[in-house]
């Protein structure tokens, strides 16, 4: 990650809301209603050998109702009978059974070691599809949602080894041909590693393209590239850009490409180039007057060989018929005709530069070059250490009358806490396979993801402070490649104080999110709405304007939520035996 650029999120203050004064629970009653399901959910229980948190991470809180974001409240799930139900919701009033779109052909009871079956909706006309044993296929669905034209039919089908759940997948035309790239997730035992689980996560970048023969598709298609990523975390957040030309990942461990035997011989290559990399072209020191430069000469170079330029921004330094040595734009301007040279009796060529701005440091000296080194005086040294003493101290708080008393880390609530504070956003290349921008996330804890256009990659969200903020990822975009899209005032930590919460979700249009506890209860947080009455702040005597709700629902069933999808209208949330619709916002 060497070479990678290191970026920040920035938070659009006009999204902000200082002023949020928290959540009215609200008694308004939610319309709810429930289908009962033929047969259950096609839960997979975690096996004695998958005790690794990683494996519960990525299995055992398995979401499985799967939203197709590419039609409006249009859920699916796959029952024990290997059949993928759909719902697809007009009317409340009128809600239809569950309809079987299409039945896995595999026997899933068969494999022992098999996963809970995934889907993934790649473009409006096309699913991938994993059984759970290992064997990917690829649907032509036809348009999804209406009984008439939504007809599921297999275009590919493959064994990829062990088991693994789709994490992401995408569909887009590079060279006038039409590709699939699918992110694959495995949880794999590491014989290697002794002191930690004994397991390792990767994720497979598998890209299928259409066959052409003679110049014309046959509609069917090939692997024509698998890529292995290998990480210690189940990732928060994994998702391939659109074009299919690169990878974000969120974790809490890094990831790195699996190298094949060419790719670690060009490695051993640049490895060596590093180890021989040469002694600095020139040496600069500086003062708060002046700067000066050495530069060490050949044996035969004589004063008439040697031709300095000097200007007011620049600097060209060259040595006879030769290519300049030192050439460029300083980092600021000097009074170039004050500047001199002279050759020192070492043999060496000493440039003096004044420099025009008095009393500013220079962080470099010719902007963009590395091949000097800067050389620090011991007093210089010393003075800064004397400037940065106040920010140090052998003493947790030498004097607490004068200063503010220290954090007490007692007084934090137990929502304050993050498990983990190591978690970075990465985006690799799919090309070159390394990392090109990773952002440190620290306390800015992952929270969901959520599709808020199926054209654009999947946003996550992040908490910042108390608040959770909405980031919609722009890989076409290099100056704006993280882009804050909403705010959800205070659900950084409301949902920290629920310790039973099992998923969270929130409206395609940000008017609400909400979160599921493992049973039954359901926790809405709309967005603040102008008010229809007049109300005022006792406390402080003004009138309030609008106000944020909490609605809380109950769900008629003992049965653990195994599923939960947000639209802008409804709520669904999947039990073993029933499917809940919430109706959260009207059609309006």
């Amino acid at each position: 990650m060497a070479g990678a650029a290191h970026c920040s999120l920035q938070a659009k203050r006009l999204l902000l809301d200082p002023k949020f004064e928290g959540y009215k629970l609200s008694l308004e009653p939610l319309a709810c209603y429930q289908l009962g399901l033929d047969a259950a959910v096609a839960e997979v229980q975690l096996r004695d050998d998958q005790y690794t948190l990683d494996h519960m991470r990525a299995f055992g809180m398995y979401n499985y109702l799967h939203l197709d974001s590419w039609y409006q409240d249009n859920v699916y799930y796959v029952d024990q009978f290997g059949r993928v139900m759909n719902l697809s919701v007009t009317l409340d009033t009128a809600l239809q059974k569950p309809r079987e779109v299409f039945r896995l052909p595999s026997d899933l009871t068969a494999c022992d070691n098999r996963l809970c079956a995934s889907i993934h909706f790649s473009s409006p006309t096309q699913v991938t599809l994993s059984d759970g044993t290992g064997r990917l296929y690829l649907i032509k669905s036809g348009k999804r949602g209406n009984a008439a034209s939504e007809k599921w039919e297999i275009v590919f089908n493959e064994e990829l080894g062990s088991p693994f759940i789709i994490a992401h997948s995408v569909s887009f035309v590079k060279s006038d041909t039409h590709s699939l790239a699918v992110l694959l997730l495995r949880v794999e035992k590491d014989e290697l590693d002794t002191k930690g689980s004994g397991f390792h996560v990767t994720l497979e970048w598998v890209t299928i393209a259409e066959i052409s023969k003679e110049g014309k598709y046959v509609h069917k298609y090939e692997i024509i590239k698998r890529r292995v990523l290998q990480g210690k975390s189940v990732p928060h957040y994994a998702a391939i850009e659109q074009s299919g030309d690169g990878l974000m990942i969120v974790s809490h461990k890094p990831f790195k490409f699996m190298e094949s035997e060419s790719d670690k011989l060009e490695e051993n290559d640049d490895t060596k180039i590093l180890n021989e990399k040469k002694d600095p072209l020139y040496y600069w020191q500086q003062t708060e007057d002046d700067v000066t430069i050495t530069v060490h000469l050949p044996q035969d170079i004589t004063k008439d060989d040697i031709k300095v330029r000097f200007s007011p921004d620049n600097i060209c330094v060259s040595l006879r018929d030769q290519p300049p040595l030192m050439e460029g734009q300083l980092y600021s301007s000097v009074d170039h005709e004050s500047c001199t040279w002279i050759i020192r009796e070492n043999k060496s060529l000493e440039i003096s530069l004044i420099k025009k701005n008095e009393g500013s440091r220079w962080p470099e000296l010719i902007v963009g070059d590395t091949r000097g080194e800067f050389v620090m005086d011991p007093s210089q040294c010393s003075e800064i250490a004397e400037s940065l003493m106040h920010l140090t101290s052998e003493v947790m708080n030498p004097n607490p009358e004068k200063e503010k008393p220290p954090c007490n880390a007692q007084e934090l609530e137990e929502c304050d806490a993050f498990l983990e504070d190591g978690a970075s956003l990465c985006r690799f290349d799919g090309d070159t396979l390394k990392v090109t921008h990773i952002i440190n996330l620290g306390s800015n804890q992952y929270l969901f993801s959520v599709v808020v256009n199926p054209r654009e990659m999947p946003c996550f969200c992040l908490r910042h402070d108390v608040d959770a903020l909405l980031w919609q990822p722009h890989s076409d975009q290099p100056e704006n490649m993280w882009e804050h899209i909403a705010t959800f005032n205070a659900l950084g930590y409301v949902q920290a104080s629920k310790q039973d919460k099992k998923f969270m979700a929130c409206a395609p249009d940000y008017s609400y999110a909400a979160l599921c506890e493992c049973l039954r209860r359901v926790f809405i947080y709309r967005q603040p709405t102008p008010l229809a009455t007049v109300l005022y702040n006792r406390k402080e005597g003004r009138q309030v304007g609008q106000v944020a709700k909490q609605l809380v629902a109950t769900l008629e069933s003992n049965d653990p939520i195994l599923g939960f999808q947000a639209t802008n209208e409804r709520l669904f949330v999947l039990t073993t035996k029933t499917l809940f619709l919430i109706k959260v916002n009207s059609g309006n």
